[in-house]
C-alpha cells in the first residue's frame, strides 16, 4: 500500500487551473502543472482498504490501488507498466473521464476521495517525458486482416489490441484525420489534439493502418469490406443527435453541438483562413442541455468572444451533497462546475423551451421559454412562468440516440435493438457472422471509459473468432451497466 496514514494526514488536492481571464485568451488546456512530489503525497491518500471498490467503479478494471502505490514510491516505469496492463489510452481518460472510480473510492465514504484521475493522468505524461511510452509490435502476424470502423475511443482500443495480436488492422474514419470525437467533439482546452496524434504515431510504428478521409458505406461499400477483411468491427459511435421539434426550428441560427464544435477545434488549432462559418463572436448564445458538450459549447463560445451566454436545463438544479437516494459507491448527480462554468456564463435551470422567434427575415431573435417540474413520471410546464431571452444562436447539446442509420448498416444488414443500438451477443457479435460492434454505437452514449472497455473486449473475442483462442484480456461484458442510478 501506500502512506499508511496519507488518507488522514494529507488533504486532496487537485491541480490548479489557469487564472481566467488568462486562459479564455487562448485554446491551451486549462490545468497548470503539479509538482510531482505533491502528487505523490496524492497518492499517498489510496488507503488499504479490504476491498477496493475502485476496481467496481471503473469499467477497465484499473489496478488502481497498485499504481497508487508506485507512484507514491516514485516507481514511474512500474506504475506506467500497471496502468497500461489495462488501460491503452490513460492520457484520455485523465483528461475526460467522469472519474466513477473516485465516486467508488472508499476513503469518499466520510472524506474527500483519492485523486485517482490525476495520478493516473501524470503517470502517462510522466512515462511519455521519459521515453517509457514505445511502440510494441507483434513478434508475429497472424495472415488474418480486420477492418474498424471508426477512430473514436472504442475503435483505437480495439485496433491497438488486434494490431499486438499479430492481425493486419485498418481503421477507417471518414474525417480528415483519425481520433473520432477526440478530435472533432472535445475542445482543444480540455484535450489538445497533439496529445491523440502522438498515440495515433505510435499505432502507426505497431503496423496499425489509418484510412481517413473515407465515407464507409459510400466510397467502400459493406459488401467490398465483407470480402475484403476476415473480420469487421463496428465503433461508428452514437452520433445520431436528439433533436428539439419546435415551433421555430427552422430559423437560421439554430445549431447541432457537433456541427459548431468543430469548427471551433478548427479555429483553436489555426487551422482556418476565414472566420468559421458558425462562429459566436459578439453574438447572444444559449446552450440547449447542461451535460459535457453543453459545457464544451460553452468554453468554445466564451474563446469566440460571444456577448452572452445562457445555458438552459430541463431538469432542477442537482444538490451539491450526494443525494440519499444515491449512496456510496453509486455515481451520484450532484451539481458541477466544469472550467468553462468558471469562465463566463449563466445556468439556468428547471426550464424548457416552447418557442424559437425569429425576425421578418427567418434569422433568430429570442426563445420563448417555460419552468418546468417533475411530476408524475413527466414534466409539466408551471403556468405564468413564460418569458422571453434573448438569442442570435442556438446550439443543442441534448445528447444522441445511438448510430446514424448509415448506408452501411443497410448494407452489412445488422439489426438493431429496441433502443435503436446495433445489436450484439455476449460475444460483441452481431447477427452477420464476422461482423462486430463495439463502444456507443452497441451500449449507446456513454462514457470514454466505457468505449475503450468495450474496444479491449471486442478485440479479445475477434481474435478468438479468428484464430479460436485469445490471450487479450475482456474488461466487460455487453450487458454491463455502469454502478450509476
Amino acid at each position: 500500500m501506500a502512506d499508511p496514514k496519507g488518507f488522514l494526514t494529507t488533504s486532496r488536492q487537485t491541480p490548479k487551473r489557469r487564472p481566467v481571464d488568462v486562459r479564455i485568451k487562448d485554446w491551451k488546456e486549462v490545468y497548470e502543472a503539479q509538482d510531482f512530489a505533491d502528487l505523490q503525497k496524492q497518492a499517498g491518500r489510496c488507503m488499504d482498504c479490504g476491498i477496493p471498490f475502485c476496481h467496481q467503479g471503473c469499467p477497465l478494471g484499473n489496478l488502481i490501488p497498485e499504481w497508487n502505490d508506485l507512484i507514491w514510491r516514485g516507481e514511474k516505469r512500474e506504475a506506467i507498466d500497471r496502468l497500461h496492463a489495462t488501460n491503452n489510452f490513460p492520457e484520455f481518460t485523465g483528461r475526460l473521464c467522469p472519474a466513477p472510480c473516485e465516486t467508488a473510492c472508499v476513503v469518499a465514504i466520510n472524506a474527500d476521495a483519492v485523486t485517482i484521475k490525476q495520478v493516473e493522468l501524470r503517470t502517462i505524461e510522466e512515462a511519455f517525458s521519459n521515453g517509457s511510452v514505445v511502440p510494441l509490435p507483434p513478434d508475429r502476424l497472424t495472415g488474418k486482416t480486420i477492418a474498424v470502423i471508426g477512430s473514436g475511443p472504442a475503435g483505437l482500443a480495439a485496433a491497438q489490441q488486434l494490431t499486438r495480436a499479430g492481425h493486419t488492422v485498418a481503421v477507417y474514419e471518414r474525417g480528415a484525420k483519425p481520433g473520432g470525437l477526440l478530435r472533432y467533439g472535445i475542445p482543444e482546452f480540455k484535450m489538445e489534439k497533439s496529445i491523440v496524434d502522438r498515440r495515433i504515431s505510435q499505432m502507426e510504428q505497431e503496423g496499425t493502418r489509418f484510412r481517413s478521409g473515407v465515407n464507409v458505406g459510400v466510397e467502400i461499400t459493406g459488401a467490398e469490406l465483407k470480402s475484403k477483411y476476415d473480420a469487421i468491427v463496428l465503433a461508428v459511435g452514437a452520433t445520431n443527435w436528439r433533436d428539439l421539434v419546435v415551433p421555430g426550428r427552422e430559423l437560421k441560427g439554430i445549431h447541432q453541438a457537433m456541427e459548431y464544435l468543430p469548427w471551433g477545434n478548427k479555429q483553436g488549432l489555426n487551422e482556418l483562413t476565414e472566420v468559421p462559418p458558425i462562429n459566436a463572436a459578439g453574438k447572444h448564445v444559449v446552450i440547449l442541455g447542461g451535460g459535457d458538450t453543453g459545457a464544451d459549447c460553452l468554453g468554445t463560445a466564451i474563446r469566440q468572444g460571444a456577448a452572452s451566454i445562457t445555458q438552459l436545463e430541463i431538469m432542477p438544479r442537482p444538490t451539491e451533497e450526494r443525494p440519499t437516494s444515491q449512496p456510496w459507491p453509486t455515481y451520484p448527480m450532484i451539481y458541477r462546475v466544469s472550467s468553462a462554468h468558471e469562465e463566463s456564463g449563466e445556468r439556468i435551470f428547471s426550464v424548457s423551451t416552447e418557442k424559437f422567434l425569429g425576425d421578418e427575415k427567418g434569422n433568430l431573435r429570442a426563445l420563448q421559454i417555460v419552468e418546468s417540474k417533475f411530476e408524475n413520471g413527466k414534466f409539466v410546464k408551471v403556468p405564468g412562468s413564460e418569458k422571453e431571452i434573448p438569442a442570435d444562436l442556438v446550439f443543442l447539446a441534448m445528447g444522441f440516440v445511438g448510430p446514424e442509420k448509415s448506408e452501411l448498416l443497410t448494407q452489412l444488414e445488422v439489426e438493431l435493438d429496441d433502443r435503436g443500438n446495433i445489436k450484439r451477443d455476449g460475444s460483441y457479435a452481431t447477427n452477420v457472422e464476422g461482423v462486430f460492434v463495439a463502444g456507443d454505437a452497441g451500449r449507446g452514449q456513454s462514457l470514454i471509459v466505457w468505449a475503450i472497455a468495450e474496444g479491449r473486449s471486442a478485440a479479445a473475442a475477434v481474435d478468438e473468432f479468428l484464430v479460436g483462442e485469445t490471450q487479450l484480456p475482456a474488461p466487460i461484458e455487453p450487458t454491463a451497466r455502469p454502478m450509476m442510478v
